[in-house]
């Protein structure tokens, strides 16, 4: 059965025999004295440093409901610092085994074949492929693209961008008959700057019709870039997207968690976004680590009926942690609380 929702000229497909065929995602109730839009989970972080011998941190990773379970794309940073994708499973979305080694991709063209590094990844389904995107490192960091079928082999495509890029995050369908992709250009270092763009592709390969969405500035939580996070969810509001604004302070940056609403034909045109932060670093594995005050979200599971949210956020750049919102909510704070 699929139900389709019509709201201001625009339609919104969803499949609720999709969700009921899936796993339940991972969910915990509002704790009683919880004032927050948003709250974690109780046993955080749920992958911690080193789950596997290679390991010095395992954060800012994509999750989906696959079969009977979960699938997950990991950044793993290595001992000797360089980031790589590393595939994982899990029965419940929460405890988590990672494969030993990295994630070999196949069909690239020899130019682009070797990778000098791979870290942030973002997943999603579009029609018969889940597409991995990363930031992926060639003369600098860009955005790598792959697909696969079913998570035993994996095809790598063309790179969507010139260097220098970041937070390359496809929609889950076609807009208007082409691929589409929120991203940032960025620099070559850790960008002290950063507003994201909306690109579109009608074969994979040749992206282009770029749209200026949003940019940082406004408030100071998010005055000196902002980031994509996971991949949009489609409701009848418009395109739900999460995102990471970042603080400048006198000692370091500072990684929050932003929402935003996009309009549904035209995602680069913002409806509504936060005028504060819905979930910030206060906890001691999200304010210290590899990287200090850090909050970094790049998965989003959305059970359609319930409205439940399942959020993964990398924490401190060294761990896995996961937290918890109702959509209805959510989408009624970020209209109240809305800088547009």
């Amino acid at each position: 059965m699929l139900k389709t929702i019509r709201k201001q000229n625009q339609t919104v497909s969803t499949s609720t025999v999709t969700d009921r065929s899936l796993p339940a995602i991972p969910w915990q109730p509002r704790p009683a004295d919880s004032i927050d839009i948003i709250w974690r989970h109780d046993k955080n972080p749920i992958i911690g440093r080193r789950p596997i011998p290679c390991a010095q941190g395992v954060y800012n990773s994509a999750v989906v409901r696959y079969k009977t379970g979960y699938v997950g794309i990991f950044r793993v940073d290595h001992k000797d610092r360089v980031p790589r994708l590393h595939l994982g499973h899990s029965h419940d979305g929460l405890a988590w085994t990672i494969e030993p080694e990295p994630i070999v991709l196949s069909g690239a063209a020899s130019e682009i074949r070797k990778m000098e590094y791979a870290y942030d990844p973002r997943l999603c389904q579009i029609e018969d492929y889940w597409y991995i995107t990363w930031c992926n490192g060639y003369h600098g960091p860009t955005i790598g693209l792959a697909r696969s079928k079913d998570f035993i082999t994996f095809e790598q495509l063309e790179n969507a961008f010139l260097p220098f890029n970041r937070n390359g995050v496809m929609f889950p369908r076609r807009i208007n008959g082409r691929y589409a992709m929120l991203n940032r250009p960025s620099d070559n270092g850790h960008t002290p700057f950063g507003d994201i763009f909306y690109s579109e592709s009608p074969d994979l390969t040749f992206w282009g019709k770029h749209r200026f969405v949003m940019g940082a500035g406004g408030q100071w939580w998010q005055g000196v870039k902002i980031g994509a996070g996971p991949t949009p969810i489609e409701t009848e509001h418009g395109w739900l997207t999460f995102y990471h604004g970042v603080l400048g302070t006198c000692n370091g940056f500072i990684y929050s968690m932003g929402a935003a609403l996009l309009d549904l034909n035209e995602p680069w045109k913002v409806l509504y976004r936060t005028n504060e932060p819905i979930l910030a670093p206060e906890l001691s594995y999200e304010i210290g680590g590899n990287v200090a005050n850090v909050i970094f979200p790049c998965a989003c599971l959305h059970d359609r009926e319930s409205g439940k949210f399942a959020i993964y956020y990398g924490a401190a750049d060294t761990c896995t942690c996961v937290a918890y919102t109702n959509r209805d909510e959510l989408i009624a704070f970020i209209k109240n609380h809305s800088e547009v």
